[in-house]
This record gives structure tokens, C-alpha cells and sequence, in this order.
């Protein structure tokens, strides 16, 4: 991602909160949306961006943070319905030049292909790291 880009972050747990320090630390002006305020201690002082207390889901709490001046959207909540939800309004009503859906069910990285919602699947990657780890591991000596 090059800096000075203008990100919005859809939830503000351990992900959203590290992407939200690591992109404020290297210029990006990003906004943070979660639907619990004490959510957002999750952020370091040094965090520069500005914070949403709302329901991405809805329209206005969209707005509010300025979604039609956004280069970038991560929808990275715990949920994936809302993910998806929140990543077609961002493509398809706002046209957000690059959005991007977590989605922990692999089985559901084809609705979201079907919409061209890019995504990231920890569970799938979690699966391909861990295969690979077991595979590189040295035989067992035999006895």
C-alpha cells in the first residue's frame, strides 16, 4: 500500500488496530470504524487517524467517515456477512478503488470472488503455513 492513501478500517479488534498503527505510522490518513467505542483502546497513543463509533453497515456511519474520498477499505471484522455487506456497498455504491474482505470460511471466498471482492482468508492461510511447516519438517530417524 504507498502512503499517503486514505484507508478506512472496519473493525478495531487485535488486525484492525495493528493495520490501523502500522498505516498511520507510515502516512497513510486512516480512519477507524467499530461499533464499540472502547474498542479503540486497542490503538497505540501514537495513533494519527480519526475514529467512527457506528455500524458500517449503515450508510450514514459510512459517510461519516468519508468513504467517498477512500482510496482503500479493509472490511476486516469477525464477522463475514457484514464483511461482504460492507465491501460491496464501498465497491459497488462508492466505488472504493481497492477493497479488500477478510473472510475466516474458506467455502465462502467464492461468494465473495463471484461480487470481485478481493479477500484474505487467515484460516486458509493458517492451512497453507502449517502444511508447509509439516512438510519441511526432517524425516524421523528410524530406529
Amino acid at each position: 500500500m504507498q502512503p499517503h492513501q486514505y484507508v478506512i478500517i472496519i473493525g478495531c479488534g487485535r488486525l484492525g488496530s495493528m493495520l490501523a498503527n502500522q498505516l498511520s505510522s507510515l502516512g497513510s490518513s486512516v480512519v477507524v470504524i467499530d461499533r464499540e467505542e472502547s474498542a479503540f483502546g486497542n490503538l497505540s497513543t501514537e495513533f494519527s487517524g480519526f475514529l467512527v463509533t457506528g455500524d458500517a453497515a449503515e450508510l450514514d456511519v459510512l459517510r461519516r467517515a468519508r468513504i467517498d474520498q477512500a482510496d482503500c477499505l479493509l472490511a476486516i471484522t469477525q464477522y463475514d456477512n457484514v464483511n461482504l455487506m460492507v465491501a460491496q456497498v464501498a465497491q459497488t455504491i462508492f466505488q472504493v478503488p481497492k477493497v479488500i474482505a477478510r473472510v475466516y470460511h474458506p467455502e465462502r471466498e467464492g461468494v465473495y470472488g463471484q461480487f470481485g471482492i478481493e479477500t484474505i482468508c487467515p484460516t486458509r492461510l493458517s492451512a497453507e503455513a502449517l502444511l508447509s511447516a509439516v512438510g519441511n519438517q526432517p524425516e524421523a530417524k528410524q530406529s
